[in-house]
């Protein structure tokens, strides 16, 4: 693992910070490299199917700009950052961030926004609803950060919800190197005090109304809604506008037997945990590889890449890679937990698995989609 903690306990830092309260980490990464500069992040911004902004302060007044960006001569040498979004899906080098991360569940990571600041660039003062890792890479950047507490939205933006003024806990200059950790609720700022870059790896936190959407739209597609309402034993009552207790419950029930359904639940929940919020750098193979390609290639290569911000999950013994479900026999759980646990696998390994032919048809069927991939395929 090419990043890796040097003053930090992920057992110390789950019992006393994670969704409790922010912390600062010193020297988390003791000489830390960047892994993208900002001419390479400008040039991603510079891409149609990248998600990118440059917020701009100027006499107190915001400026949001959305990519792609076809220049960037009309930025000051102040006031100014650069956003871009799911950089890992792109950079293999920034994907590799989130390695050390990994102690928290695979399916809660999200992605790593990456900024780059002029000195006084920042996106002032707000709250997020989720979790977040800020590492400061080059440069400084000087940051404050609240507990959870009442506060006044600002909205000098459409596209910018602030907050005013809050009561700090953390106020301090970030290094290369150091780590900050932000739970859901608490209000934070920071701005540069000289060209910075920061990486943000953040983690999905879905709420009530994206699970009912989503799912809702699950089951009409496969049609789980069909059973009616019944009521046989239905006897004279004295008022005929009165909806009795049990008529409720058996309302209720007929609604949640959907999601009681453990087939159905985890069929869509293996789905919809493994969709990804950003668009995926899918390159399919064309010509295809037929699984002789595949048995010559692992020949002549060391490593293969999972692509980056691909999602691979089990739920119960069941495989979901990119928000579909991937038949399995027994004989295949541990080569597919071996794809899904890992970011990176050896030929060596892969060698070993594909020994099964059920387990080459699935490698083959992986490469060719392009959701795994030699990094550079000129080696072959």
């Amino acid at each position: 693992m090419k990043y890796q903690f040097s003053n930090f306990s992920p057992a110390q830092f789950l019992q006393e910070y994670w969704q409790k309260k922010p912390v600062l980490i010193k020297g988390a990464f003791n000489s830390f490299d960047d892994p993208i500069d900002a001419d390479e992040l400008a040039g991603l911004a510079c891409e149609a199917e990248i998600e990118s902004r440059i917020i701009i302060k100027q006499d107190d007044k915001w400026h949001v700009e959305h990519g792609p960006f076809e220049s960037f001569s009309h930025l000051s040498e102040q006031d100014w950052t650069l956003l871009v979004q799911a950089v890992d899906h792109v950079s293999v080098e920034t994907a590799e961030l989130i390695e050390p991360f990994r102690f928290i569940p695979n399916w809660r990571i999200d992605d790593v926004m990456v900024s780059f600041s002029m000195p006084g660039g920042g996106v002032g003062a707000h709250v997020d609803q989720y979790d977040v890792f800020i590492l400061q890479g080059q440069g400084k950047r000087h940051w404050k950060v609240g507990l959870p507490q009442a506060l006044t939205d600002k909205i000098p933006h459409p596209d910018l919800l602030q907050v005013t003024g809050f009561d700090a806990i953390i106020d301090a200059v970030l290094e290369p190197g150091d780590l900050l950790y932000i739970p859901p609720g608490c209000p934070h700022e920071g701005y540069a005090i000289e060209p910075a870059l920061n990486y943000s790896i953040g983690f999905r936190a879905p709420d009530q109304q994206d699970l009912l959407s989503s799912f809702a739209d699950y089951a009409l597609q496969e049609e789980c809604f069909k059973q009616r309402y019944a009521d046989p034993s239905l006897t004279l009552r004295a008022d005929n506008s009165q909806v009795s207790t049990a008529e409720i419950a058996q309302l209720r029930q007929l609604i949640l037997s959907t999601v009681s359904d453990d087939t159905h639940f985890n069929n869509w929940l293996g789905c919809y945990l493994t969709q990804a919020k950003h668009e995926l750098a899918i390159d399919p193979i064309t010509p295809a590889y037929q699984s002789e390609d595949i048995l010559e290639i692992l020949q002549q290569v060391t490593h293969w890449h999972k692509l980056g911000g691909l999602r691979c999950l089990f739920i119960a013994d069941n495989l979901f890679i990119n928000g579909e479900a991937v038949s399995l026999n027994l004989a295949q759980h541990s080569f597919a937990k071996y794809l899904a646990q890992n970011q990176q696998y050896s030929s060596q390994q892969l060698n070993e698995f594909v020994q099964n032919l059920d387990n080459l048809q699935l490698l083959v069927a992986l490469v060719n989609e392009g959701l795994i991939f030699v990094e550079d395929d000129s080696e072959f």
